[in-house]
């Protein structure tokens, strides 16, 4: 069964800055430790990733697939699985919140996994919690250090 983790950040940046970096596919190996490979297979009419390879290592977790993205609001970007070799479930997002008026971002990160193969659910949720806090903390430094 799939269970929801979530976690939140504070980035010292305006939202448009942190979403610039999050939308920044090409450049997810440089940042985040999980993802070797990103591949934006296929883009919307506003030329945002609507389709996504990834090549995962998060430890318990290795895996090659295709998410399909949405941008329901200005600041959110939503995910979910098309095709996976080892899950049967990857959906998540993040929502970017301005705080301190504007001048910084609260990021939250949502994620559900659910693996084909047998796994403690600990063992699941501790691989979940690892993903989002690597994927915030990475995001946090990238934005930070002005890299875009």
């Amino acid at each position: 069964m799939a269970e929801n983790t979530k976690s939140s950040i504070t980035i010292e940046a305006a939202p448009d800055r942190v979403m610039a970096v999050i939308s920044d596919f090409d450049r997810y190996p440089d940042w985040t430790g999980e993802v070797k490979l990103a591949e934006v297979l296929e883009k919307d009419e506003q030329g945002r990733a609507s389709q996504l390879r990834l090549v995962l290592d998060a430890g318990a977790i290795k895996d090659d697939h295709v998410l399909a993205y949405s941008w329901p609001e200005p600041n959110v970007v939503k995910w979910s699985l098309v095709k996976s070799q080892m899950l049967r479930q990857l959906d998540g997002s993040y929502s970017l919140k301005p705080v301190a008026g504007g001048t910084a971002t609260e990021v939250t990160y949502e994620l559900t996994v659910d693996v084909k193969i047998p796994m403690l659910g600990m063992i699941k949720r501790k691989a979940e919690k690892v993903i989002i806090d690597r994927a915030l903390d990475g995001l946090k430094k990238r934005v930070e250090s002005g890299a875009v």
